[in-house]
C-alpha cells in the first residue's frame, strides 16, 4: 500500500494555507526541495487602521472571488485610489 500522497494543485494561497494546515506534511516530504530566501524587515510592515465592518465584509467577499488575500486587495484598491487622487492633484 502505496502511503505517500501527491500534493495537490492551488488556484490561491489560501487554499495552499488551508491544506497545510490540515494535513500531514510528513506524508509529502519527498516531494518538497529545499528552498533559500531572505526575509528584510523592511520589506513589508503591517499596520493596524480601523475598518467599517460593512466594508471589511465587501472587501473580504471580492477578494475571495479574485483568488486573492483581503490584504493584497486593500493594498490594489488603496493604490488605485491614490493614483486617481495625485492625477487630480496634478492638473
Amino acid at each position: 500500500m502505496n502511503t505517500h500522497k501527491t500534493i495537490p494543485e492551488f488556484t490561491s494561497y489560501e487554499e495552499m494555507e488551508a491544506f497545510c494546515d490540515t494535513q500531514d506534511l510528513g506524508k509529502y516530504w519527498d516531494q518538497t526541495e529545499p528552498a533559500e530566501f531572505e526575509i528584510s524587515p523592511q520589506a513589508r510592515r503591517r499596520y493596524l487602521v480601523s475598518v467599517d465592518c460593512d466594508l471589511l465584509l465587501r472587501v473580504q467577499h471580492i477578494a475571495r472571488i479574485r483568488g486573492i488575500t483581503t490584504e493584497s486587495l486593500v493594498n490594489i484598491l488603496l493604490e488605485q485610489r491614490l493614483h486617481e487622487l495625485e492625477l487630480q492633484q496634478a492638473s
